[in-house]
């Protein structure tokens, strides 16, 4: 009796061994819809037999079992086969998302196309919505507000404007919106980085000093206009810095540096070799009203600590950005100070960095060691 019930025991299986996932248990298709991935809405959907009905894969309904899944490229596919839509996902109507991208570009057309910037609630009423969520949606949609994306539209229509030849500056700032003079010269330096006139003539007549040291990381040039430092950039010939600098102001006036700015230059070298000093520069940072939110949430980032594209993202509240992000990261001309070094791929990888990945490792080294 003792040795059958030790033979019982022998027999028996593990009690805690895991079962092996089915096929379609290891689908992709699956995993998103068990994740509710919204990256996957659009692209199939799934029908379940025992309910005679097909969903999206991001349906908040409760999951099926998987054996009584099907899945389909279409919605079209899914009723070949003999399937209903969902009355709650509505999988055979436009996606919420793609139904808020439709109204927010109606909306861009419409500021594109006004002679005065449209208000918010008329842009709401247009697109069917209340103001405060019709704010959301747009800055979900866009990455920016309304009012930002109006702004930077009038700053480009004024760019467009001051480059035409025919077009005087008076003639330049009321195409582009601006009810008065005054109203566009208050805020000219931010929307221009210089007056209009010098904008008109490439930067004529506007100062910039310049000087290139060296550090660790190879020569390092730093500039300065009468706003703040508008240029830190790294490599390995100090004349191809000066060059660069030269075709990103082709006529404003490059001073050599003085003794006191070479005190600044010393002063990021410095940073450069050891982070933890800190910089505090007063920037001349120029660019899109998008490409100066990403600077700014770089600037945020903790010396020693990285963050990733989809991040940065999410922080400025444009989630479905983070190729727009490292695009911005790859347009900075200020390197350290505004730290795209600091910015990752997903797993904290190295991604492409303007003044190459080994200086990229040899900055997150230096951070991380301080």
């Amino acid at each position: 009796m003792k040795n059958k019930e030790m033979n019982l025991v022998i027999a028996k299986p593990a009690a805690n061994k895991p079962a092996m996932p089915t096929p379609i248990q290891q689908d992709p298709r699956w995993i998103a819809v068990t994740s509710r991935d919204p990256a996957f809405d659009g692209a199939f959907v799934y029908s379940v037999k025992t309910t005679g009905i097909y969903c999206r894969p991001t349906c908040a309904s409760r999951l099926p079992n998987p054996q009584n899944v099907a899945f389909h490229a279409t919605w079209a596919d899914a009723e070949r086969a003999g399937f209903r839509p969902c009355r709650r996902c509505r999988p055979n109507e436009a996606s919420r998302g793609a139904q808020h991208a439709a109204l927010v570009a109606a909306a861009c057309r419409t500021i594109a196309s006004s002679e005065e910037p449209p208000r918010l609630d008329a842009l709401a009423a247009a697109a069917g919505m209340s103001s405060f969520h019709f704010h959301r949606v747009f800055k979900s949609v866009t990455g920016l507000t309304p009012k930002a994306f109006r702004d930077a539209h009038r700053a480009k229509r004024i760019r467009d404007q001051l480059s035409e030849a025919k077009s005087s500056v008076t003639d330049a700032i009321y195409d582009a919106g601006f009810n008065s003079n005054s109203r566009f010269y208050e805020t000219s330096n931010e929307v221009l980085g210089m007056t209009p006139t010098a904008f008109r003539e490439g930067g004529a007549d506007a100062d910039i000093k310049f000087a290139i040291g060296e550090c660790s990381l190879g020569s390092i040039l730093v500039a300065r206009s009468d706003k703040g430092v508008c240029a830190i950039t790294l490599g390995d010939d100090p004349e191809r810095l000066a060059h660069d600098l030269q075709d990103r102001f082709p006529k404003a006036n490059l001073i050599g540096g003085d003794a006191a700015f070479e005190a600044l230059v010393a002063r990021v070298v410095g940073f450069v070799e050891a982070p933890q000093l800190g910089l505090d520069l007063p920037l001349d940072i120029r660019g899109t009203a998008f490409q100066q939110r990403v600077w700014q949430a770089l600037r945020e980032i903790p010396a020693g600590e990285t963050a990733s594209y989809a991040e940065i993202a999410r922080h400025i509240g444009a989630p479905r950005s983070a190729r727009a992000v490292a695009r911005a990261c790859a347009h900075n001309n200020i390197a350290v100070a505004i730290p795209c070094h600091r910015v990752v791929r997903n797993g904290g990888a190295l991604s492409g960095y303007r003044w190459g990945v080994a200086r990229k490792r040899a900055l997150l080294d230096k951070e991380r060691e301080g």
